[in-house]
């Protein structure tokens, strides 16, 4: 099928202490991975923080990438142009995720794994960029030549480096397509989630 539908992947890096604990890690400039559906990055999700205040409550999210924790974050995006029917399983799997958020858990012991190249399985548990992998092998797209549960940030970093659309800051990507934001279907309190 042609690639006529789009998805975005955001890299983020927040400077969180979880942020930087990864950035310090990996080595990689941006920490923290989100996916869209949208250009305009109304509609982010991702698996971090629901609540800035509380980085031990943490699960799947939809970010608001308007909020000023977010301001001058550094950020790239990337464009992937998919097929209509990957794109509508790809939706349907973020949308069931929607529907249930507390069954999902962020999983703190799959980064551990990442770093010691072990999986440590778990059910509907994913961090960031192993939620952003998943979602994209649901829609049969995988940019990155690994499993789901062992992708980094840097990962898409250097396997999209043709697609990015964008580098800098978040609210400079922001001002650049005029984004404005839907208040959030989850309320204030993941307003400014993220890892």
């Amino acid at each position: 099928m042609p690639a006529n539908d789009e998805v975005y992947i955001v890299l983020t890096a927040t400077g969180t202490w979880l942020s930087e604990a990864i950035r310090w890690v990996t080595k990689a400039p941006l920490s923290h991975a989100s996916l869209s559906f949208d250009r305009e990055l109304k509609e982010v999700y991702s698996f971090g923080r629901k609540k800035l205040s509380n980085p031990i409550l943490a699960g799947f999210v939809q970010e608001n990438f308007n909020d000023p924790f977010f301001e001058d974050a550094p950020c790239a995006v990337y464009r992937l142009r998919v097929g209509e029917r990957e794109r509508a399983k790809m939706q349907l799997l973020v949308h069931e995720m929607k529907r249930q958020p507390d069954r999902y858990r962020y999983d703190l012991l799959g980064l551990i794994g990442v770093l010691v190249r072990r999986r440590f399985p778990r059910e509907n548990a994913y961090f960031c960029s192993h939620f952003v992998a998943s979602v994209l092998e649901r829609g049969e797209c995988r940019p990155v030549d690994k499993p789901a549960y062992f992708v980094t940030p840097a990962d898409f970093e250097h396997a999209l480096e043709a697609q990015q659309i964008y580098r800098g800051t978040v609210s400079g990507y922001l001002s650049r397509f005029s984004a404005t934001y839907p208040a959030s279907v989850f309320g204030a309190s993941l307003a400014t989630a993220t890892a």
